[in-house]
C-alpha cells in the first residue's frame, strides 16, 4: 500500500520515546521555523471565519470556487503567525524568500515556555508544522485516509482538484524532515548512550538467569538426597524431634498469646471497642479449646476465665443495648430533648426548654433519616477506632447488635429484649413523672384538694394553668423519650433485618428473631391507653348520681361490691416483732425466697440495692395489695396502673391528651419499618385510638354533661341570682346560668382541640335544648295562677299578662314595638293601638288581682330570668364556629368503622378557607348542627322575649286595674279633699316598685321598652272610663285633678316625658258643665271620642242647674251618634244618684 509523505512523518513523530523528545539546547541558537508567506499582503483576509470562507475545503469532490489565475496563498500558517504576533509583544525576526519557508528566531526563555519545548530549540517548528497539519491536512492522518485517493487530488488542475496546494504540501514536507534532522542532531549524544546503558541491562539479565538456573539444580540435588535419607535412622529421629519441637514453640507461642488476652480483652471493653473485643475473645476460645491445649493443666483457669468472658461480655452487650434503647445513658438525652424541643417549638410552650433550640431539634429529628439512609447492612461493619462509638446512639446500636451477631447471641438478645420491654417502659414513664414532678411541686396538692372537692360533690370543671402546664410538661417529655425509644428500636430493627438477610435465615426464624418492634408497639399502645384512662374521669367522679348509686348508704338492702382498689393489709407487718418482742423468722426466710424468685423472674421488680423489707413499688408487686387504711389517702394518688397521678383525673383532660397523642403516633408512622418486614400496618396505628374515643371517652363525655348539666339545672340555688353577677354580666343573672355557661365554655374549650366530630357537638346542643326546657317550665311556674273551675274543680291558668304574650292582635301590636326603630312617631301610634285593644279587653272582663304579678320576687325572677336567657344566647353566640375539619361519622354505611383520629385536628392557624379559628372556646359545627345549634338559640332568645312581652303587657294591666279602680267610686264628694283618691295611692305605689324592680334587674334597653308611653294608655284609661264613674260633682272634679297629677308624678319617674294633659283637659270640660263639653269637646285637638264625651256630659249633668238645656239624653244626643235606651233606673245596678246608666265609651 502506498505510503503518504505526512502519513511516513506521523509515524516517524511516533516512534520517536518521551525521554529522548527533551531537548538539550539551551536556546542560544537559531532554529529555522516554518512559515508560509501569504502573497497577497495587501488584501490579507482579517478574520479566522473570513480566511476559512476564502479557503477551499480539502476533501476531494467538494464543490468551490476557484480562481486558477489567483497567486497561491497558504493562510494555516500565516493565520498561526498573526495569532502568535497578537499574543506576544516579543519582536521576531522573518527570515526566507518569496514564496518558501523562512525561518524565525526564537529566545530560549519563549521556547521553553512552550509545549514544543520539549523538542529543544526546533521543538517550535515542530509544534507549527503540527498545527498546520492538524487544520489542513488533519484527515491524512485517519486511519480512512486513502493515499491514491489524495495523490491524485494533487494531481488534478480542475476546480474539484487540490493541485493549488501541491506546492503547500511539498513545502511542508520539507520543512517537516528538516525539524527531524534537526532534533537528531541535537539529541544523537542521547541515543548513543543509550545504546551502551541498554547492552549493560542486558548483561545483567543475563547473569541473573544463569544463577537461578545454578540454585534449582542445587535444591533439586537437595531434596533427592534428603528422599533417599530417610532410611537412616538417625536423621529420621532428628526428623521427628524437630517437628514436635516446632509443634512445642507453636503451642508456647499460643499460651502467650492467650495470657495477653484477658489484659486486651479489658481495654478494648473499657474503650467500647466490642467488635474487637469479640474477635479477640472467639479467635481466644477457639484457640484454647483445641485438643492439643485440653491436656494442659495450667489453662483451666484462663479457660474458665473466657468462658465467664463470654457470658460477662454477652450481658455487658445486651445492659448497653437497653441503655441506649430505652434514653438511661447520658449520651441519649440531648436525642430525646431534641424531640422535646420540636415538640415545644411547634406548641409554643417554652417551660421545659428555650425558645432558641429549633436548630438542635431539626438536627436531632433528621439524625434516624441520616442514619437510615446511609445505612449499608449488606457487609460486617467495620469498627471505627478513632471516634467515641457510644456519641452516636446509632452507631453504638449497630455495633452492639453486630458484636452480638458474632457471638451467636442474636436470638438470647431477641428474648431479652422482649422480655424487659414492660419493665423498662414502665420505668421510663415512672422517671419521667419523678421529673415533671420536681419542676411542678405544686400540682400534687392541688391535686389532692380537688379529689376531696370531688368526694364531697363538687363539681368536676377543666384544669387550671398549673395544672395544664403539669400535664402539657408530661406529654411533651413522655412522648418525646417514647419517639426517641422507637428510633431505637427502629434501627435495631433494621440492622438485625440485614444481619438475617445477609446471612440467609429462613423467613419464620427471621421473624421470630426480629419481632422487638412489633412488641414495642404494642406496650406503647398499652401505656397511651392506660395514660388516656387515667386521666379522664373515672366512674366514681363522675357526678352524683354514681356515687349516690355505689354509696352503702343509698339502699342497705342491695348488695354493695367489694371495693377492690382498697388494701387490706401489708405483708411488712408480717415481720414487726410481736407482743413477745421476737420476730418471725420463718415469714423473714420466706421473704427473702420470695425475693430472690422476683429477682430472677421479673429483673427490676425488686430494687437492687434494696433490703430483704423493701420492694420496688411496681404494678404487681407485693406492696401493691397490701396496705392498711391509712394508705388510701396516698393510693388515691396512683392510677391502676400504679403510676402517680400528677393531676386529678377529669374528661376536659381529653382536650390536653389527645392532640400530642395523635402528635406522637403521626410521627411513629415515619419511624415504623414497612409492613411486610414489622408486621405493623402503619395506616391503623390510630385504629386503637378510635376505639378508646369511641368506648371510652365518648360514653363519659356524655355521662359527664349528663351529670354537669343536671345538676347545674336541679341544685336549690339554680334560679337564684348570683353573687358575683357583676364580673360577667350588666344585671344579675342566675347562677345556673353562669354554671351552665362555664360548663359549656369548658366542654367547648375541649372539643375544640379534639377532631371536630359532630356526635360530640350534638350532645352539647342536647344539653342546651334541656336547659332551655327547664327555664321555660320554670317561667310558666312563675307566671301560673290558680282559680276557680267549673263544678267546682280547681285548674290551673296562666296569668293574662302570659296568655295575652303569646298570641292575639295585642301579642302581635307588642311585637311590632319591639322590631319598631327609634320614631317617636311610630311607636306612639303602636301605643295607642295597644291602649286601645286593652281598654277593650278590660272593659269586655274584669280584671282580678290574680291576672297580675303581684308578688315582688316573681317579677324580680322574671326580669333575671330574661336577662339571664338574653346573657346566655349572646355568649353561646360567640361559641359558634362552622368548622371546615367538620365530620359526622354518626351517619357511616354499615360495616364500616368510625375513624375520628383520621380527621384533622386543627390548630389556631388559618384554615384553607381563610378564615382563622377563633382564639377562645368555640363548638365545630357543620351546616346541619348549625342550624340546630342557631334553633336552641332562637329559643333563648324567643324566651328572653316572651319574658319581656308579658312584662310589658302586666305592667299596662296594672295601671288599668288601679285606674278602673280609682274611676269605680262616686265622686260625689259634697266637699273639698285635699288628697288624692287611695286607689290612685296604691297605683302609683305599685308602679314605684314594679319600676323599681325593673330598674335593679334589667338591661337599660328593656326598661326602656316596658316603661316607654305608659302615659298613653294612662290618658287613653282615665278619658275611655269615664263612664265607670258613678256620679262627679264639682268637689269631685277637683279630685279628679288632684288623682291625674299624682299619677302624672309617678308617671314621671317611670319617664319623665309622661303627659295626663289629655285626661286633664277631658275633666277640665266636665267641670265646666255639659254645654261647654258639647261645644268644646269636638273641637279639640285631643281628638276625644264622641262616646267618651256623651259619658262626660251624662256625668255632669245638673238636673236642677241644667234644665233649662234640655234632657240628659237630649244634650248627649247634641254630640251625634246613636241615641242611648232609657230604662227605668230603680233598682238598677251601676246607677249614681243622678240616675244616670253606666254605658260603654266609643271604644266598644
Amino acid at each position: 500500500m502506498y505510503t503518504t509523505p505526512f502519513q511516513k512523518i506521523w509515524r516517524t513523530l511516533e516512534g520517536i520515546p518521551m525521554a529522548q523528545q527533551n531537548g538539550y539546547a539551551n536556546g542560544n541558537g537559531a532554529y529555522s521555523s516554518l512559515r508560509l508567506r501569504d502573497y497577497h499582503d495587501s488584501s490579507r483576509d482579517t478574520s479566522a471565519d473570513e480566511r476559512s470562507r476564502s479557503r477551499p475545503a480539502p476533501s476531494y469532490g467538494n464543490n468551490r470556487s476557484y480562481n486558477s489565475s489567483q497567486p497561491e496563498q497558504v493562510h494555516g500558517i500565516s493565520r498561526l503567525e498573526r495569532g502568535q504576533a497578537t499574543r506576544r509583544s516579543r519582536d521576531y525576526t522573518m527570515e526566507g524568500g518569496g514564496g518558501g519557508l523562512g525561518s524565525t528566531s526564537w529566545s530560549a526563555s519563549r521556547s521553553r515556555s512552550r509545549p514544543g519545548a520539549r523538542y529543544g530549540a526546533a521543538g517550535n517548528q515542530i509544534d507549527e508544522i503540527l498545527r498546520y497539519i492538524e487544520q489542513h491536512w488533519g484527515f491524512m492522518a485517519s486511519t480512512d485516509c486513502i493515499p491514491i485517493k489524495v495523490a491524485l487530488q494533487l494531481m488534478d488542475p480542475s476546480s474539484l482538484g487540490l493541485q493549488d496546494q501541491l506546492s503547500q504540501f511539498s513545502e511542508a514536507q520539507t520543512q517537516l524532515q528538516n525539524a527531524l534532522k534537526v532534533i537528531v542532531n541535537e539529541h544523537h549524544q542521547g541515543f548513543n548512550s543509550s545504546i551502551g546503558t541498554f547492552h549493560k541491562i542486558q548483561a545483567a539479565i543475563q547473569a541473573s538467569q544463569s544463577r537461578v538456573r545454578t540454585l534449582r539444580a542445587g535444591l533439586v540435588d537437595a531434596k533427592r538426597d534428603l528422599i533417599g535419607s530417610t532410611q537412616k535412622p538417625e536423621l529420621k529421629a532428628l526428623a521427628t524431634s524437630s517437628v514436635a519441637y516446632d509443634s512445642m514453640l507453636q503451642t508456647i507461642s499460643t499460651i502467650e498469646q492467650l495470657q495477653l488476652v484477658p489484659d486486651r480483652l479489658e481495654a478494648q471493653i473499657r474503650e467500647k471497642r466490642y467488635l474487637g473485643a469479640v474477635d479477640n475473645l472467639i479467635e481466644a476460645l477457639a484457640m484454647i479449646r483445641k485438643p492439643e491445649l485440653e491436656e494442659i493443666g495450667a489453662l483451666t483457669e484462663l479457660r474458665v476465665h473466657l468462658s465467664n468472658q463470654e457470658q460477662i461480655l454477652t450481658d455487658l452487650l445486651v445492659e448497653e443495648l437497653h441503655n441506649h434503647l430505652y434514653l438511661k445513658s447520658p449520651y441519649c438525652e440531648e436525642r430525646w430533648k431534641g424531640h422535646m424541643r420540636r415538640s415545644a417549638s411547634a406548641t409554643g410552650s417554652t417551660t421545659l426548654v428555650p425558645s432558641d433550640s429549633s436548630a438542635s431539634a431539626i438536627e436531632s429529628e433528621r439524625a434516624i433519616y441520616t442514619f437510615l439512609s446511609t445505612f449499608d447492612g449488606s457487609k460486617p461493619m467495620q469498627e471505627d477506632a478513632t471516634r467515641n462509638p457510644e456519641a452516636d446512639t446509632f452507631y453504638y446500636i449497630q455495633l452492639l447488635i453486630e458484636s452480638l451477631n458474632k457471638m451467636s447471641r442474636l436470638d438470647l438478645a431477641a428474648d431479652k429484649i422482649e422480655e424487659r420491654l414492660p419493665v423498662e417502659l414502665f420505668k421510663v414513664l415512672e422517671r419521667t413523672l419523678g421529673e415533671i414532678e420536681q419542676r411542678h411541686p405544686q400540682s400534687l396538692m392541688k391535686n389532692g384538694r380537688r379529689r376531696q372537692q370531688l368526694a364531697s360533690g363538687g363539681v368536676a370543671t377543666g384544669p387550671d394553668a398549673e395544672q395544664r402546664a403539669t400535664l402539657e410538661d408530661l406529654l411533651t417529655m413522655l412522648y418525646a423519650k417514647f419517639e426517641a425509644i422507637a428510633e431505637g428500636h427502629r434501627v435495631l430493627f433494621d440492622v438485625t433485618f440485614a444481619i438475617l438477610r445477609r446471612e440467609v435465615v429462613p423467613t419464620s426464624e427471621a421473624q421470630t428473631l426480629n419481632r422487638s418492634f412489633r412488641e414495642l408497639w404494642k406496650l406503647l399502645q398499652s401505656e397511651i391507653r392506660s395514660l388516656l384512662h387515667d386521666h379522664l374521669a373515672t366512674n366514681g367522679h363522675v357526678g352524683t348520681k354514681s356515687r349516690q348509686q355505689n354509696h352503702a348508704s343509698a339502699n342497705i338492702f342491695k348488695t354493695q361490691p367489694r371495693d377492690k382498689n382498697r388494701k387490706l393489709f401489708k405483708l411488712q407487718d408480717t415481720l414487726k416483732p410481736g407482743k413477745d418482742g421476737k420476730a418471725n423468722t420463718d415469714l423473714t426466710g420466706e421473704r427473702s425466697d420470695l425475693e430472690f424468685i422476683l429477682k430472677a423472674s421479673v429483673p427490676g421488680l425488686v430494687s437492687a440495692n434494696s433490703d430483704s423489707s423493701t420492694l420496688t413499688k411496681r404494678p404487681g408487686a407485693l406492696d401493691d395489695f397490701t396496705s392498711d387504711d391509712t394508705d388510701t389517702s396516698a393510693g388515691a394518688d396512683r392510677s391502676a396502673t400504679g403510676h402517680k397521678l400528677l393531676i386529678a383525673p377529669s374528661i376536659f383532660n381529653m382536650g390536653l391528651l389527645l392532640p400530642p397523642s395523635l402528635t406522637f403516633l403521626r410521627h411513629l408512622k415515619e419511624i415504623v419499618p414497612t409492613q411486610q418486614t414489622s408486621g405493623v400496618l402503619p395506616s391503623t396505628l390510630t385504629s386503637f385510638l378510635d376505639d378508646f374515643l369511641i368506648n371510652v371517652f365518648y360514653p363519659q363525655l356524655d355521662e359527664t354533661l349528663i351529670d354537669l348539666c343536671g345538676r347545674c339545672m336541679s341544685d336549690l340555688d339554680t334560679f337564684q341570682p348570683d353573687p358575683k353577677w357583676n364580673e360577667v354580666a350588666q344585671k344579675p343573672i342566675f347562677n345556673g346560668a353562669r354554671r351552665f355557661m362555664s360548663i359549656l365554655e369548658d366542654v367547648c374549650g375541649l372539643l375544640g382541640r379534639l377532631p371536630h366530630e359532630q356526635s360530640f357537638s350534638h350532645l352539647v346542643v342536647g344539653q342546651m335544648r334541656a336547659f332551655y326546657d327547664v327555664c321555660y317550665e320554670w317561667s310558666k311556674g312563675l307566671l301560673q295562677r290558680v282559680g276557680g273551675g267549673g263544678d267546682g274543680e280547681e285548674g290551673v291558668k296562666m296569668r293574662l299578662a302570659a296568655d295575652l304574650a303569646t298570641e292575639g292582635e295585642i301579642n302581635e301590636v307588642v311585637i311590632e314595638l319591639l322590631k319598631a326603630k327609634d320614631d317617636g312617631k311610630e311607636k306612639l301610634v303602636l301605643a295607642e293601638k295597644e291602649s286601645a285593644l286593652l281598654l277593650r279587653m278590660v272593659k269586655s272582663r274584669d280584671l282580678e288581682n290574680a291576672d297580675l304579678i303581684q308578688d315582688r320576687k316573681a317579677l324580680a325572677a322574671l326580669c333575671t330570668l330574661q336577662v339571664s336567657m338574653l346573657w346566655l344566647a349572646t355568649r353561646c353566640k360567640a361559641l359558634r364556629y362552622i368548622s371546615p375539619f367538620a365530620v359526622d361519622t354518626t351517619n357511616i354505611q354499615p360495616g364500616h368503622t368510625r375513624r375520628w383520629t383520621a380527621t384533622t385536628v386543627p390548630t389556631l392557624a388559618s384554615t384553607s378557607s381563610g378564615s382563622a379559628a377563633p382564639t377562645g372556646p368555640y363548638l365545630p359545627l357543620d351546616a346541619t348542627t348549625a342550624h340546630q345549634f342557631d334553633a336552641v338559640l332562637a329559643s333563648f332568645t324567643e324566651l328572653s322575649t316572651l319574658i319581656l312581652r308579658t312584662l310589658h303587657i302586666d305592667i299596662r294591666l296594672q295601671l288599668l286595674s288601679g285606674v278602673s279602680a280609682a274611676l269605680s267610686t262616686t265622686y260625689e264628694l259634697g266637699q273639698p279633699y285635699n288628697d288624692p283618691d287611695p286607689a290612685i295611692l296604691t297605683l302609683s305605689e305599685s308602679l314605684g316598685t314594679y319600676d323599681a324592680q325593673l330598674s335593679t334587674h334589667l338591661l337599660p334597653a328593656q326598661h326602656t321598652f316596658l316603661t316607654s308611653n305608659l302615659h298613653v294608655q294612662a290618658n287613653a284609661a282615665l278619658v275611655s272610663l269615664v263612664s265607670s264613674i258613678p256620679a262627679l260633682d264639682s268637689h269631685g272634679s277637683a279630685r279628679m285633678a288632684l288623682n291625674i297629677l299624682v299619677l302624672q308624678q309617678s308617671l314621671k319617674l317611670l319617664q319623665p316625658e309622661a303627659d295626663l294633659g289629655k285626661a286633664a283637659q277631658f275633666y277640665e270640660l266636665g267641670s265646666k258643665g255639659p254645654e261647654a263639653v258639647v261645644k268644646e269637646g269636638p273641637k279639640s285637638k285631643e281628638d276625644y271620642g264622641t262616646e267618651d264625651l256623651k259619658a262626660l256630659v251624662r256625668l255632669c249633668y245638673d238636673e236642677e242647674r241644667d234644665k233649662e238645656l234640655g234632657g240628659r239624653e237630649t244634650m248627649a244626643a247634641k254630640l251625634g251618634g246613636f241615641p242611648t235606651r232609657t230604662t227605668s233606673l230603680k233598682g238598677k245596678k251601676g246607677v249614681g244618684r243622678r240616675g244616670v246608666v253606666r254605658t260603654g265609651s266609643a271604644v266598644d
